[in-house]
């Protein structure tokens, strides 16, 4: 009797610690980002300095844990499994809305699966070669490539990445097929281009504006509507010879379904705050991009947006003809 009296208690005073746990109020222990790159990339780069910020406006430490593999998915599908509590959040970019179309298996839905939070900036890509690489300008790399396709060699941070979508339609653009190599991440794409051992690439300008200034790489072109301001001796591809070719990274930030709205909003409030705060903007200048305005950095803009992006590029995937298992 005397036993069971005291598990009862026990019971109870489990169950007490438990609600007053839950009453607790979010966010009381550290919150997890999820970037699914490899750290060093442009998004691990996105992802860290928006996650500086929170921790200081959520007066609770948020960390960027990098769970790369196969474009992305890995990470998504880990982050769609998680706990709706608001203690792990997934920073993605615009392969959130390519990889339905990538993939022939997912094991989440990219739109159901996940509660979108905000957008957070749209990242201009940029074409850049090896130091040596013959062509002087965009319209002569457009001939080199086209009368040596079979000797040029692409590179890509593996399929379902910026570079890989963007190198993807600079091919169908100039209808010439060319010899892709694909890694495991922006680092070693980048490191084997700066080495010599690929001819080009395009990629954000988060991850090539420091190597463009440094003088390490040749640079070509900026794949947005007017030039990016911490690099205005660039031409746009229009200006450069291939009108109408754009493409922007955007990046936005999630939770798992079912993360209540309170916490939402909270998050998305921080989320606000980081956008506006004078080191991120100056930090993302730097690196050849801004933040979204305020209107966009919400959970309405990134549902639509990400909609919108799906049925964008679902077509122009399956055209290509290009797939992951």
């Amino acid at each position: 009797m005397k036993n069971t009296f005291l598990k009862s208690v026990a019971g109870l005073a489990l169950l007490a610690s438990a609600f007053a746990h839950a009453a607790d109020p979010y966010p009381n222990k550290t919150i997890t980002m999820i970037v699914p790159f490899a750290a060093g990339g442009p998004t691990d780069t996105v992802a860290r300095l928006v996650a500086q910020s929170m921790t200081t406006s959520l007066k609770q430490t948020v960390i960027v844990e990098n769970v790369g593999g196969a474009g992305g998915t890995i990470g998504a599908a880990r982050v769609a499994k998680s706990a709706p509590d608001g203690y792990t959040l997934f920073l993605h970019h615009i392969g959130q809305s390519t990889a339905p179309s990538l993939y022939r298996k997912l094991s989440y839905n990219a739109i159901d699966d996940f509660e979108p939070i905000g957008l957070i900036t749209d990242v201009p890509m940029t074409f850049i070669a090896r130091g040596d690489f013959p062509a002087k300008d965009f319209k002569e790399l457009v001939a080199y490539v086209k009368a040596n396709k079979n000797k040029v060699t692409y590179a890509n941070a593996g399929v379902g990445s910026a570079s890989h979508l963007c190198g993807m339609l600079f091919m169908t653009a100039i209808d010439t097929e060319l010899t892709t190599v694909p890694y495991k991440g922006t680092g070693p794409a980048m490191n084997d281009l700066l080495g010599g051992q690929v001819d080009f690439m395009c990629d954000q300008t988060t991850n090539t504006t420091s190597q463009i200034k440094g003088g390490k790489v040749k640079a070509y072109a900026v794949t947005t509507k007017v030039r990016v301001p911490s690099l205005p001796n660039i031409p746009t591809t229009s200006e450069a010879g291939l009108p109408g070719f754009e493409v922007a990274v955007w990046h936005g930030l999630y939770a798992p379904k079912g993360t209540p709205k309170p916490v939402i909003e909270k998050v998305e409030a921080a989320l606000q705050v980081a956008l506006k705060d004078p080191t991120v903007k100056q930090r993302f200048a730097d690196l050849g991009t801004e933040p979204v305005s305020a209107d966009r950095a919400t959970p309405e803009a990134l549902r639509a947006h990400l909609k919108s992006e799906i049925a964008k590029w679902s077509p122009i995937i399956k055209k290509a003809g290009v797939y992951a298992d």
